[in-house]
């Protein structure tokens, strides 16, 4: 009898833990461009972004939103990456009307500052591809991969001549991948965080070639 009661209690106790939510948390490493929170002793460049476009054939069919969702979160992330390179002072302009609502509430004049030269990106290859593979026709196991490619463009304008004065490149790509043997490993579906990690890839590597082509002096600024 004794033993009866310490079973029902042990199932009752099984049951609280199994209905019991857990909760788990970290915190994910950020990427940044090679020059972030390096010494650069040379002139920092006032820029403004312009544009940045999804020109690729990715979410632009005849069934996509009207807005520019990749075009939209590319130009978010160069706005990061530029400041945090030390090589650019970054003029928002996406804020004007709330600045000067702000303004207007201090009671203080706007000094808006204008920039030399306007970035303008484009998105010009984007694609993302599933591939899987069985092994002994499945017996053993399968995997699936998801990869996603990105490449961009980006074209600096000096906007007291309008005249295209450097232009650069970036690309990246980005796996992710899962087996499952004899029925043991964990199953992924379709991981759209994939399209962010791809993109901030490629714009990364477009930022990385300019700052070092302006440290190398292949483009030099005009004071």
């Amino acid at each position: 009898m004794k033993n009866k009661g310490i079973v029902v209690a042990f199932l009752v106790f099984s049951s609280l833990v199994a209905c019991t939510p857990k909760e788990t948390h970290q915190v994910v490493k950020e990427t940044h461009v090679n020059a972030y929170q390096q010494t650069y002793n040379g002139k920092r460049v006032d820029v403004t972004i312009s544009s940045f476009e999804n020109n690729s054939d990715y979410m632009r069919g005849l069934f996509t939103a009207g807005s520019d969702k990749l075009g939209n979160q590319a130009n978010t992330i160069l706005k990061t990456h530029l400041q945090q390179s030390n090589h650019f002072n970054v003029m928002d302009r996406q804020n004007m009307k709330v600045n000067v609502r702000e303004a207007k509430l201090m009671g203080a004049k706007q000094n808006i500052k204008g920039a030399r030269y306007i970035i303008t990106g484009s998105v010009t290859e984007f694609g993302r591809k599933v591939t899987g593979h069985r092994l002994l026709g499945g017996i053993l196991g399968s995997g699936k991969q998801q990869t996603a490619y990105s490449k961009v463009s980006l074209n600096i304008v000096d906007v007291l001549t309008s005249q295209v004065v450097y232009s650069v490149q970036g690309a990246g790509e980005y796996t992710l991948s899962h087996e499952e043997l004899l029925g043991f490993g964990g199953s992924s579906g379709y991981d759209a965080t994939l399209n962010g990690k791809v993109l901030n890839l490629s714009i990364m590597e477009a930022i990385n070639n300019m700052t070092r082509d302006m440290q190398n002096n292949v483009w030099k600024i005009e004071q």
